[in-house]
């Protein structure tokens, strides 16, 4: 199976890191991010990848080319021009990385790469959130369902810290630094998709999110996986910060490898 990510946005709330590169390669124990979302769907055994490049794309292209330069130790050799590749470790990984310009909307990359993924269920999701759901589980489930699409629903936890406060009340008689939200279901990503989904996309301007899963959902062609776990994008500056001293504490919930 093959997982489509998306990687082309300008990620302007986390302008601090993306003047220079694009978001899916910010760093995160220095890795980047897209790193950290492969890695995700290769520990369930999805290793070929579609890579949407658009904003700064010759970045991302630089890295998967060097990639393997990345990971292993080398001596140079000045004298003779040479390089001597001692130990190395790649993954196991097939990587089309397909230029889908800077201001297509996220269909529109969709469409773009759909003569790249045949005519198999297929993964897709967004190049800037982790997560530990169990995607061989989704997989599952979206099958079983029987929908061409099926998206993981999340909860996600309130930005700011909950206080309990009445009309009158002046004394704040609890307070929750991280509460767990207002109970709804949002999209989280992480879709498994039938190749017909795209014929929902028009062209280059239009937004996955409105148009297509709008009219799968009046067709009930749209499912939900529902994830309790951990789930994060990583939209700010504050939230790659809070990845940051997840990795490092040696809990990160996303690192399922």
């Amino acid at each position: 199976m093959k997982a489509v990510i998306l990687a082309g946005g300008l990620g302007t709330r986390l302008s601090e890191e993306t003047s220079i590169r694009p978001k899916p390669m910010v760093e995160i124990g220095g890795k980047p991010i897209l790193w950290h979302i492969m890695k995700i769907y290769s520990a369930h055994g999805i290793n070929d990848f579609i890579i949407c490049c658009g904003y700064k794309g010759y970045i991302i292209k630089e890295y998967f080319a060097n990639y393997f330069l990345h990971m292993s130790d080398v001596t140079f050799d000045m004298r003779f021009n040479q390089m001597n590749v001692h130990s190395g470790y790649a993954e196991p990984w097939r990587v089309t990385l397909v230029n889908t310009g800077d201001n297509t909307m996220t269909g529109g990359r969709l469409k773009q790469v759909r003569e790249h993924l045949g005519n198999d269920t297929f993964c897709f999701t967004y190049g800037d959130g982790v997560c530990d759901v169990n995607i061989t589980e989704l997989i599952k489930l979206h099958k079983a369902q029987n929908t061409l699409a099926t998206l993981t629903a999340v909860q996600p936890a309130g930005r700011f810290g909950a206080i309990s406060l009445g009309q009158e009340q002046t004394k704040i008689t609890s307070f929750r630094e991280k509460p767990e939200g207002d109970g709804a279901w949002i999209n989280g990503g992480y879709f498994v998709l039938e190749p017909q989904v795209i014929d929902f996309i028009a062209d280059d301007s239009t937004v996955w999110e409105k148009e297509p899963l709008e009219k799968l959902a009046d067709m009930e062609q749209l499912s939900a996986y529902k994830h309790n776990g951990f789930w994060q994008p990583m939209d700010t500056l504050r939230d790659k910060n809070y990845l940051e001293d997840l990795w490092k504490s040696g809990q990160a919930p996303w690192k399922v490898w």
